[in-house]
């Protein structure tokens, strides 16, 4: 019977210690190889809690890793190069990004979001911005979910 572990961990540093070593050791798998795998496989997202899931096959000791994305708010911050979001979002701004990088962070996330194309997964870039405070080509988001929204119609 194939078993799961989802875990969010920190990419490309994960660790053979709790939470994955406690769950991996009575499975019987080599944690060293599970880990250093993992580590390969979100080492693009480094410095960022990533959530993963372990599919196993205890029976035949074989595992398959799947990533997800970050959170839209981790993925805005890593671009503009902040540690945490604005404690004042509307008055206090920390970082701008261009529409490049918003077009970006919406691909990665457009399997895992509600939207169903590039467009609205933009738009909930753009909102995640405005939480966060963040200006979009030295704008207030806002106005930039206007603009799409104008574009669209």
């Amino acid at each position: 019977m194939v078993q799961k572990i989802e875990v969010l961990v920190d990419a490309g540093k994960v660790s053979g210690g709790p939470p994955l070593g406690p769950a991996l050791g009575p499975m019987g798998l080599n944690i060293g190889e599970v880990v250093a795998k993992i580590n390969e496989e979100t080492a693009k997202f480094t410095g960022m809690k990533v959530p993963i899931t372990l599919i196993i096959d205890p029976s035949t000791k074989k595992y398959e890793v799947k990533v997800g994305t970050p959170p839209t708010a981790s993925l805005i911050l890593k671009e503009v190069g902040a540690e945490k979001g604005s404690g004042d979002p509307l008055r206090d701004k920390i970082g701008d990004m261009t529409m490049e990088q918003v077009r970006k962070i919406a691909e990665m996330k457009l399997g895992s979001t509600l939207s169903k194309d590039i467009e609205g997964a933009m738009k909930e870039v753009i909102g995640t911005c405005i939480s966060v405070g963040v200006t979009v080509d030295g704008k207030d988001p806002r106005e930039i979910k206007n603009l799409i929204n104008r574009d669209i119609s």
